[in-house]
This record gives C-alpha cells, structure tokens and sequence, in this order.
C-alpha cells in the first residue's frame, strides 16, 4: 500500500510493506522524502497540513533523523518537504507540551479536595476587601476623609450586590461546566483592578464603579457559588465539614482585612491599604489557574479521596453513602436546576434564607454605629465587629461536622432559635460594654445559618446540579443581602433608632424558623419515576 504524497511536481513512486517496517518514497526533479513507521500501519496516523502552495500528507517524518531505521541507497532526509514535515512535527510537540502542563496537577500527600479549599480561601479573602462587614467596620475612615455620608456607602453596597445577584444564575451554570479554575482567575483580576480604581476615587462615582464591579463579579465568583460548588463536588461524606470551611474563609477574611484596612489606614490612608489588596490579587491570579479544578474525577480521583472500586468487589454508590450519613432518599437522584425548581423544599429552603440574610446584613452593617453611639470607641467598635464575624466563623466547621451526623434541619432549627434568643438582648441595652458581648454571641449564633442551606440543598438535590441550583437561588439572596444596609440605615434615619431594626430582625428570624420546622424532603423528580419504571420492566 502506497501513501499518498503531493507537493506540485511530486508523485508517489513505489511502496514497500512488509511485518516491520512501510518505507514510502514520494520524488521530486531534486528532493527525495522517506518515512518510516515500524510495526504500524502508516496509513492509520496520516496527517494533512495545508500551506499556500502545499499540500502535505505525511504521517511521521521524525524517523528520517533516526539512524535506527536504515535508509534505501540515494535516499536522504532534506530538502523544502522535510523542512516543512519537520516543522509542523515541532508546532505538535509544542501543542502537546501546552496541553501537557494545562493537564498537569501537582502531587500532594493530602486529599486535593482540601487543596481546593485551601486555594479558593486566598480568593475569597481578596473578595472581602469589598464585603459588607469590611465596609461596615471601615466606612468612619472613608467617611472622615472624603466627607460622603454612610447611607452613600450603603447604596453602593447595595449596588454592588444586587449586580451579582445578576450574574450569579450564569455563574452556577459556568460553575457546573467549567469549573473555578476557568472562572476564579479572571474574577481576581477584575477585583485587582477595581480596589486600584477604589484607591484613587477622588469623587463618590469613581468609588461607585470600581465597588459595584468589585463586588459584582467577587460575590458569586470568590466567595459564594464557586467556590461552594467545588466543595460539593469534592467532598460528599464530609460534605458539610467542607462547606463549613468554605463559609469560614468570608468572615475570616473580612475579620482579617477590617484589621490591616484599619492599621494601613493609621499609618498611611485607606487608599494604601486598597493599593495593597489590588497587589495581592494580581498575585494570585497564577496559584489559583494552576492549582483549582472542577471534579475530582477530572484529575483521576473520586470525592473525599475514596479509592477506587475493586473489579468485583463491593461498590458504595452515592445513594448508598448518603443513605448512611443520614442523606434524604431524594439524594439518590441527579436533579436538574428546573426540577428543584418545582419543589415545595427548594422555595422553603430560598425563603428562610432570604430572611436571614437580609437580617444579618441589617444587623451586621448597623453594629459599629450601634456600639459608637452608645459610647464606645471606633477601634472597640471595629473589633467587636471582627471577633463577632471571626469566632461565628470558627463555629461553621462545627456545625458543619455536625451536619455530617445530624440532621441538618434541626441544626438550622437550633442556629435560628439561638440567634433569636440573643437578639431579643438588643432591645434592653444601650451599647457600652453589654452590646460588645451581645454583638460577638450574636456572630457566634447566627455562624451556622450560612452553611445549613447550602448542606440540605446538596442534601435534597444532590451534586450535578448544585451550581445551578444554587445559581437559581442567588437573585434572591444577594438581593436581601443588598438590601440588608439601605435598609438599617433608612429605618435608622426614619426613626432616629435602633429599636425597630431589632424588632424587624425578631419578626425575620420568627418566620425563618417556621419554614424549617415546615421544611420536608421533596419527592422524586418525574424523570427519575419513569426511569425507574423503565428500568423494572
């Protein structure tokens, strides 16, 4: 069999084949072409490569330079064909080390589950710098120094949440697919940018568009359905000891970046401190390409480092694991975003969350005022602040361990009790040293409200899906949590007090318990019934 050979004026000549080797020669008036291929047949790997005047079909051209294969007598390896072969030969060699270092994960002796959690929490720590709970402890340093009043820093707030409200349903579906190594990235970059942006505002517009971008795009991408989507996908028995962490990384960053803002601030400006947070992303833009991923079957691996199943032997399918961790039966079933959708649990679940976080956003943005009118200092203020959100933030990997054992709902039924209990205090004190400790129990008590949704979600619906599912969701929450300062301060402004504040929170947390208590797993999704059905016939 003779492979086909043209360039202009050349025409296959003769062929030889026998067990070893397919020597093919292809004439030219001054050029002569051999390849080689041992122990295969050369036509099964022909590749075509088209340039103005050529058209080249040569399977393996590299074996000219190989003085293993010897060549026929008057055969050399030279000339404008080889050239060309020997070219496209090294564009493929450099596509296959790009391909080669894009597929290449690094080794480590733990789990890479814990290593995307560990990545992403670098991510959503750049993404605090424009959280509500930093701006809330920071907005006396902006305030003082350019002379725009608070309620324009909460519409900023608000602003910029309710953009990624926008987002945040493509982004679930993005994070389905594509996973945060293809999304987190860019969204470092653009925050980057923007606290340069927010650095140099010199006017309240300029502030406005590099805090709406930042937070837009950092909301959903850094801190919310990424990254708990790739949670979900890498971790399915200790599922909510991961979610626990990753809810962890918002208040601990934010905690974190309250201080340095803070201390930049006293020793430079505010400016440098967001000079220092653009810095920061920039540079983290290369771990978190190489490091993130989707699955974990991606790279070879399966959730919690679980090995892979014998040829024969016992298997534990996600049903089963679920089963045994107490999961819902409805877990044993892949349910798309519009199937959840339908149900009865999913709008329960969306509802009761909205409220606390509209509530905890109201609270959480009104403490440092609350506290500096009633006497205390800003820095007390600000670090009553941080150690309400650090220490509730210690507490979600306990609740989330304990969703591991327990059921989920009555966690949730507990968190929201606890937190209404110590809320009703703010109606019988004035701030002083009483409202620092009320302010830091309440961060403790309200902690596990950001993990327990997010576990019976997973719980209910299952993995495929949680991206979207949580993309559906995410219109609602992030409008309450943008809601959450214009509220406080409008009701402040109105009344002149916190008294309603407190009042409107009791009520919100009253109806959230309700739902939960009302809360039941959904039933099976309609496809899954007559996939059933089938499948028994």
């Amino acid at each position: 069999m003779t492979q086909l050979c043209r360039l202009r004026h050349i025409r296959p000549s003769q062929g030889r084949t026998n067990e070893n080797y397919h020597i093919n020669h292809c004439r030219s008036k001054t050029d002569t072409l051999t390849t080689v291929k041992k122990s295969q047949r050369i036509t099964s790997r022909s590749r075509t490569w088209d340039t103005a005047d050529q058209r080249i079909a040569e399977p393996a051209v590299e074996a000219c330079a190989q003085s293993d294969y010897p060549l026929p007598a008057g055969v050399r390896c030279g000339g404008p064909i080889y050239a060309l072969a020997q070219r496209k030969a090294s564009e493929r060699s450099l596509l296959s080390k790009i391909k080669a270092f894009l597929a290449w994960t690094p080794r480590t002796p733990i789990f890479y589950g814990w290593i995307i959690l560990g990545v992403g929490a670098l991510g959503t720590y750049v993404a605090t710098g424009v959280a509500q709970v930093t701006l809330g402890g920071v907005q006396s340093l902006i305030t003082d120094d350019t002379g725009w009043d608070r309620r324009s820093l909460a519409l900023a707030v608000s602003a910029g949440t309710w953009s990624g409200a926008v987002i945040t349903p493509f982004m679930g579906r993005l994070s389905d697919r594509y996973g945060p190594r293809i999304l987190m990235p860019p969204a470092v970059l653009i925050t980057g940018v923007c606290f340069f942006i927010i650095a140099g505002s010199s006017q309240l517009w300029q502030f406005y568009v590099g805090y709406i971008i930042a937070r837009a795009v950092g909301n959903p991408t850094l801190v919310g359905v990424v990254p708990r989507t790739a949670a979900i996908n890498f971790f399915q028995r200790q599922r909510g000891l991961a979610l626990g962490l990753t809810s962890t990384f918002r208040p601990i960053g934010g905690a974190i970046n309250i201080q340095i803002i803070s201390i930049v601030a006293a020793a430079y400006s505010w400016r440098a401190a967001y000079r220092y947070l653009g810095v920061f992303s920039l540079v983290l833009i290369a771990p978190l390409f190489i490091m993130m991923r989707r699955r974990p079957e991606d790279i070879g691996l399966l959730p919690d480092g679980d090995p892979a199943p014998t040829v024969g032997g016992p298997t534990t399918t996600d049903a089963e694991t679920d089963s045994n961790s107490g999961a819902d039966d409805a877990s044993e079933h892949v349910w798309t975003a519009g199937q959840a959708a339908l149900t009865t649990a999913f709008w329960f679940i969306l509802v009761a969350e909205m409220l606390t976080i509209l509530t905890s956003a109201t609270v959480g943005f009104q403490i440092v005022p609350f506290l500096v009118d009633g006497g205390m200092s800003q820095p007390i203020a600000v670090t009553a602040l941080s150690l309400s959100s650090l220490l509730g933030a210690l507490v979600n990997p306990v609740w989330g361990v304990s969703a591991d054992r327990y059921p989920p709902r009555r966690l949730a039924l507990i968190s929201l009790s606890t937190t209404l209990f110590i809320t009703t205090f703010f109606l019988i004190i004035d701030g002083g040293i009483p409202g620092v400790i009320v302010a830091i129990l309440w961060g403790i008590a309200s902690g596990g409200l950001n993990i327990l949704g997010s576990v019976l979600l997973a719980r209910y619906f299952g993995r495929e899906s949680f991206g979207a599912i949580t993309g559906l969701m995410g219109p609602f929450q992030f409008g309450a949590l943008g809601l959450g300062p214009i509220l406080g301060a409008t009701l402040f402004t109105v009344t002149g007090a916190y008294t309603v504040i407190w009042i409107f929170s009791l009520v919100s947390y009253v109806v959230a318990i309700g739902l939960f208590y009302a809360l039941r797993p959904p039933g099976l999704p309609r496809i899954s019934v007559a996939e059933k059905s089938i499948a028994e016939d």
